[in-house]
């Protein structure tokens, strides 16, 4: 008869070698496309290395730390619209009053939501666009992508990414100038956010990636609950 230990040892090891079979099989159904998003990748991260992170870099340098706040502040409080549909799109009417409270206060008393100061006041910062909203519908994400420049995405999240286009304040800005270089100022905020992030990928950067970009959608869809079981008699 094998020990208690040996028989936990035994278990253990069973248990790694059904997760490890489990994710090869997951990878496969999620990423049929991988040669496409590898190479897609690859011309991404090119781009990255050779542009937009120098530049970023030098945003970082050149402009005062307040100043990149408010940036964050005025690009998030433009998203919070597009929170506040997808909210409402998903029947959270709860969270929905949160982000009209918050898009009216920032705009209001911060500046064009320069100054965020709805957190100080305990309004909830939520998150949602329309592949969530797909997503908490039923509608599956479909295999995993790599598009050209916008980088990691899903079938479904990609589709998302038409009404929720139509969702930002930026694209009715009449003036073309204003208009780019808004987006382009947005580009370098969301690069920024990214800097510090990006320093724990470890391994093979591609599957680094996917697996966390993945993993953050079905936190974000299931609202931050996952379900996770496991039976205590096997231990």
């Amino acid at each position: 008869m094998l020990s208690l230990s040996m028989r936990k040892l035994a278990i253990t090891t069973g248990i790694a070698i059904t997760l490890s079979a489990t994710a090869v099989q997951a990878q496969q159904e999620n990423d049929p496309w991988e040669g496409f998003n590898r190479t897609m990748f690859t011309f991404n991260d090119g781009l990255d290395r050779a542009i937009i992170k120098p530049v970023t870099q030098g945003y970082r340098y050149v402009t005062p730390e307040i100043a990149q706040t408010g940036v964050n502040n005025f690009f998030e409080n433009l998203r919070d619209v597009r929170t506040l549909f997808n909210n409402l799109l998903q029947g959270k009417v709860h969270n929905a009053l949160e982000d009209f409270a918050r898009i009216t206060y920032n705009t209001t008393f911060g500046l064009g939501g320069v100054i965020d100061v709805a957190t100080p006041l305990g309004m909830a910062k939520n998150d949602e666009d329309f592949g969530q909203t797909l997503g908490y519908w039923g509608v599956s994400s479909g295999p995993y992508v790599v598009l050209p420049l916008f980088g990691p995405s899903t079938v479904r999240d990609t589709a998302g990414m038409v009404p929720d286009w139509y969702l930002d304040p930026v694209v009715y800005v009449d003036d073309r100038g204003t208009r780019n270089s808004l987006q382009a100022l947005r580009l370098l905020d969301t690069r920024s956010q990214l800097l510090d992030a990006e320093r724990i990928i470890s391994g093979d950067r591609y599957s680094f990636i996917r697996d966390a970009y993945l993993q953050r959608r079905e936190y974000l869809i299931n609202d931050g609950v996952m379900d996770v079981r496991y039976d205590e008699s096997d231990f």
